[in-house]
C-alpha cells in the first residue's frame, strides 16, 4: 500500500469501523474530494457496516452500502499523515511523526435513528474543521 505522491493521508480508527470511522471517511472523501487520500479501519473490525450509520449518512447524500470493515495494520498506520482516533483506546499504535487527533465521538452501535443522527453531525463539524486544516 502507497499513498498517492502531494496529497495528505488521513486514517480514522474506531474499534469496530462500523460507524464512527466510516461515517468519518465518507464525510472526508465528500468534502475534500480527491485532494485527500481516506483510510478507514478497526482494531477489531465488524463483519458489517452498522446499518443506521448507514441509513444516517444516506439522509445527507452519502453512500456507506458499499463500505467494509478492514483490519488495522501497522502499514496503514505508517502510511498515514494524520490519525484520528474514536474510541480505539490503548489499540491505536502510536508512532513518531505523525499528527494524532482523538475525537470523542458517541459509538452508534446500539443506537436509534435520532441518536446516530446527532452522532452524524458531530462527525461532521470535526470533519469540516479537520479538512481545513490540511495542506
Amino acid at each position: 500500500m502507497t499513498a498517492p505522491l502531494g496529497k495528505p493521508t488521513v486514517l480514522f480508527l474506531c474499534i469496530h469501523n462500523a460507524g464512527r470511522s466510516q461515517m468519518a471517511a465518507g464525510y472526508l472523501v465528500d468534502i475534500a474530494g480527491d485532494r485527500v487520500h481516506v483510510l478507514s479501519a478497526g482494531s477489531e473490525p465488524a463483519e458489517t457496516i452498522n446499518r443506521i450509520a448507514v441509513q444516517a449518512m444516506a439522509e445527507v447524500g452519502i453512500d456507506l452500502t458499499r463500505a467494509r470493515p478492514k483490519l488495522l495494520s501497522t502499514d496503514t498506520v505508517q502510511l498515514a499523515d494524520v490519525v484520528i482516533t474514536m474510541g480505539c483506546g490503548d489499540t491505536c499504535p502510536l508512532y513518531p511523526g505523525k499528527r494524532y487527533e482523538d475525537w470523542p465521538v458517541q459509538d452508534p452501535a446500539g443506537q436509534d435513528i435520532d441518536a446516530v443522527r446527532k452522532i452524524r453531525d458531530d462527525i461532521e463539524r470535526r470533519v469540516r474543521t479537520l479538512a481545513g486544516s490540511l495542506p
